[in-house]
């Protein structure tokens, strides 16, 4: 083989290398949305039970810790491990004016409020809760 031909065929494994890792990219992120949605629907659902049993939801000073904590020595928690999104960042919760919905949001990859793609917010909002 000679130099350009060895050039030629490392440009083409680096092309698809590159073709790859975008479309293995986009399926992590995706991937981390769903589990955001499960998620948030799993707290939803904790938050619901709170409301069934103390007639109210959590203040925003009690938060979703209120639900990751046992409730008595025969039950445990309402919400098992932690209200983290798959950013590592706490999901935001808003307790709602009485007798409203709650709101439980992710801010999506950025961290930030709003975004497109992988940096979109996910939130109960969307998923009817």
């Amino acid at each position: 083989m000679s130099l350009s031909e060895v050039v030629v065929v490392i440009a083409i494994l680096g092309g698809l290398a590159g073709t790859a890792t975008m479309s293995v990219r986009g399926h992590r992120v995706r991937a981390r949305q769903d589990v955001a949605r499960k998620d948030i629907g799993a707290i939803v659902q904790a938050l619901e039970a709170f409301r069934a049993m103390n007639n109210r939801f959590p203040t925003c000073q009690e938060g979703l810790d209120v639900l990751t904590r046992a409730r008595t020595s025969h039950f445990g928690p309402l919400l098992r491990g932690g209200a983290v999104d798959p950013w590592g960042r706490p999901y935001r919760y808003d307790a709602p004016p009485a007798g409203n919905r709650c709101r439980v949001v992710s801010l999506g990859a950025d961290g930030r409020e709003g975004g497109q793609g992988g940096d979109q917010d996910i939130s109960s909002d969307e998923l009817g809760g």
